[in-house]
């Protein structure tokens, strides 16, 4: 588990943030965010996040373009303050809703700017979907960024959730599965390589966002596995494959028993 601290309600507007997010920091946190949209002065809010996070040597995750409007984006300041501390491969951004509003010319410009930059993008399926086109009565719009365009730029990306049984997303069941396969049913991905690759976007590519040195199968890795029951890659986003069992550190930390089918005779089932 890893704790981010970050100023939900602004910074530069909300006095006495900055120092709690110090007093965070200095008390170890293992990284820093910001919410830019919140702020009065979102730039400058940017800024004084990645001087904290070069003080304390800390990743950066930023929540923001959480909206429709492509005219104007705080990704632009992020990836220039990211170039500007040369903090490539440690800063995140989640949600960026307003990729989903640009054309296919434009969201490859902006592609190739994040992954020169180093920003990785967290796409969050659940939270997007529930809250974005609200002011829509028809044609809603999904507001779900393209993950799976940007990948093909060489941009980071990741598949998650933020919200769960909370008025951002009154539903889920904090399943990174669920996610894969919702985030493949918005973007209509039917290629069994592209369904595949909605399972690397919660397993590996999250590893490589967070910088983990020791993810995967490998000798002197740690033995943390989730045994899925499916045949592949493929089918365990297609058919929301189940948990079987976990390990942490080589030691089992659950199990849950296959679905087991019953014969009936008589119309009566038997065990």
């Amino acid at each position: 588990m890893m704790i981010c601290v970050f100023p939900q309600e602004g910074l530069t507007n909300d006095p006495g943030a900055e120092e709690l997010l110090i007093e965070a920091c200095q008390a170890g946190a293992d990284l820093i965010g910001g919410c830019p949209y919140t702020d009065t002065s979102p730039n400058e809010q940017i800024a004084r996040i990645f001087k904290i996070a070069g003080h304390f040597d800390l990743d950066v995750d930023f929540h923001l373009d959480f909206d429709l409007d492509p005219s104007w984006m705080h990704l632009d300041e992020v990836c220039r303050q990211t170039e500007r501390q040369r903090w490539g491969g440690r800063v995140a951004i989640g949600h960026v809703t307003k990729l989903s509003a640009v054309d296919g010319e434009a969201l490859a410009t902006i592609a190739r700017r994040l992954a020169s930059a180093g920003v990785a993008v967290t796409v969050l399926p659940a939270t997007d979907l529930f809250l974005m086109g609200r002011g829509h009565d028809h044609s809603i719009p999904r507001g779900v960024a393209p993950a799976h365009r940007l990948l093909r730029h060489g941009v980071t990306c990741s598949l998650a959730t933020n919200n769960v049984l909370n008025p951002f997303t009154p539903f889920g069941d904090c399943s990174l599965i669920r996610m894969a396969n919702l985030y493949a049913n918005v973007a209509r991905l039917g290629r069994p390589n592209d369904i595949a690759e909605c399972l690397d976007m919660v397993t590996t590519l999250p590893a490589k966002l967070m910088n983990l040195a020791d993810y995967g199968i490998a000798v002197g890795n740690s033995a943390d596995l989730v045994v899925l029951d499916c045949r592949d890659r493929t089918s365990a986003v297609a058919e929301l494959a189940q948990p079987l069992m976990g390990l942490k550190r080589g030691r089992r930390s659950f199990t849950r028993l296959p679905a087991m089918l019953h014969r009936c005779e008589g119309g009566v089932a038997r065990g």
